[in-house]
């Protein structure tokens, strides 16, 4: 029987340490100048430039339900090609910092407790140990479902206002 291994990329939103499969990521940037869009929830930071394509910036704290935090010289947007609802999207997730890509196995992969978990577990695919770490496994596609994906579409057709990030 052979073992699918996966890579993962792994970030840190405050004190968490978080795996997003490579599959997923299309680049990594640093914060730069992101424009703002009036209206917008919270967690929708704007939209940034990537090569002449407006692409939505999605504030990863907020949208996890921690509190904001300024950007530092580690802050990243992790670019994503996103499958939701059938549809492809791209979009930018603000992390505090990206640090490794690793290499897992479907077996390290344990799904995640249903009980004492901070994270809604509708956007895990489950927890990894590496070393004496625990690493939170994400399902991406599930992060952002078909509100987000409409909520998206509509941004990136407005007159936005440029704010520095």
């Amino acid at each position: 029987m052979v073992e699918e291994i996966d890579q993962y990329m792994t970030l840190k939103l405050g004190n968490e340490q978080f795996a997003v499969n490579v599959a997923h990521v299309r680049e990594v940037l640093e914060v730069s100048t992101i424009t703002r869009i009036p209206t917008s929830p919270d967690y929708l930071r704007g939209v940034v430039n990537v090569r002449g394509t407006a692409v939505p910036v999605v504030d990863l704290r907020l949208r996890f339900g921690l509190a904001m935090a300024p950007d530092t010289v580690n802050t990243r947007i992790v670019v994503l090609d996103l499958l939701i609802d059938g549809e492809s999207t791209v979009l930018g997730g603000v992390a505090d910092s990206v640090h490794e890509v690793i290499e897992l196995d479907a077996s390290q992969i344990n799904p995640a407790p249903r009980i004492a978990m901070r994270w809604r577990t509708e956007f895990i695919k489950g927890m990894a140990r590496v070393g004496d770490d625990f690493i939170i496994v994400l399902d991406v596609n599930a992060v952002f479902g078909s509100d987000e994906l409409v909520l998206l579409n509509q941004v990136a057709a407005e007159e936005p206002e440029t704010i520095v990030a």
